[in-house]
């Protein structure tokens, strides 16, 4: 390989690569050959181990930062140290239970620290990479959202990453800054952080507590395995349109109740209801024939799978 090439491989910038979704990304791309640069605020839902099996890559290749993205002369520093002319950005506070408690991290992380890499992209001529979320469509009765549909977001979680949608899409508007948004329906597997619906009921199930469910379990979510997600996220970055927006869902609408009763019967533990959160959605649909259309893409695992192998590990992981 010419050095030439090398550095072509290596003008990828993941924020949040040591997080849930972020981290799957890292190690897809890696597979491809991609040798991408990580900048990870290590909180508390961040954890290193979730680079197993490449993290030496990583450490001798000094390709991974401790930072914040809102930290513009780190940030700009490892852009020109590394040649960087991509930027793909996991890096968020993602919890709603989080953010209804306290929302100022969700204020700093996801709208500041967006409105930070916006600038430095521009500053530096990058193309962005936005992931976002459906939540921010807000809740659906009939049908399914398209990417042209207004935003509707319940709580601070999803009105923070809708508020980033809309500066990013201000900077494609106003200054012609190369972007492109991703949003994609609930992501579960290995990996994802115990506070999560999904790790939750398992990791409970496994300590033999019984499941809680908010309310009355009927609340509909789409569930996507996050290597069919990350698959969508490395077709968006090569070949996705500048400008456009693309829903990344899984296609497999279950309510509360249905997820936490496969889990319940596998292990034999009892749900329990407990008080609904404050602005709980009751379904998230979204429209994905974009994506399928433009990118060839659809989602590969199904549940019942993706569920079994993501039970699998938290057994073979559980502390």
């Amino acid at each position: 390989m010419s050095k030439e090439e090398n550095i072509l491989e290596e003008n990828i910038l993941v924020t949040g690569g040591t997080g849930f979704i972020g981290s799957h990304f890292v190690k897809l791309i890696m597979s491809y050959g991609y040798h991408p640069i990580i900048i990870d605020k290590f909180t508390y839902a961040s954890d290193i181990n979730r680079l197993k099996g490449i993290e030496n890559d990583i450490y001798i290749g000094n390709r991974l930062y401790v930072g914040d993205i809102c930290d513009y002369k780190l940030v700009s520093k490892i852009i020109k140290d590394h040649n960087i002319d991509t930027i793909v950005n996991f890096a968020a506070e993602t919890h709603v239970d989080n953010s209804i408690k306290n929302s100022d991290d969700f204020i700093h992380s996801n709208i500041e620290g967006v409105y930070s890499l916006l600038e430095i992209s521009r500053k530096f001529g990058l193309k962005l990479v936005q992931i976002s979320t459906d939540e921010i469509y807000g809740s659906i009765e009939n049908g399914s959202f398209r990417e042209t549909d207004r935003l509707n977001p319940s709580n601070p979680y999803s009105a923070s990453k809708a508020s980033a949608d809309l500066l990013v899409l201000s900077y494609y508007k106003t200054y012609g800054l190369p972007i492109i948004i991703t949003r994609s329906s609930n992501n579960y597997g290995p990996f994802q952080n115990p506070e999560k619906f999904v790790p939750k009921m398992i990791t409970d199930a496994i300590n033999k507590k019984p499941l809680s469910v908010y309310g009355n379990g009927e609340n509909i979510r789409d569930w996507l395995y996050v290597e069919d997600n990350c698959i969508a996220i490395k077709l968006v970055m090569e070949r996705g349109n500048i400008g456009e927006i693309y829903n990344i869902g899984g296609g497999n609408e279950l309510t509360n109740n249905q997820v936490a009763k496969i889990i319940s019967d596998k292990f034999n533990i009892p749900i329990k209801y407990v008080a609904d959160r404050p602005g709980h959605d009751l379904r998230y649909s979204i429209d994905c024939s974009k994506i399928k259309k433009e990118l060839c893409w659809c989602p590969i695992k199904s549940f019942d799978i993706g569920i079994k192998e993501t039970i699998n590990h938290y057994r073979l992981n559980h502390l």
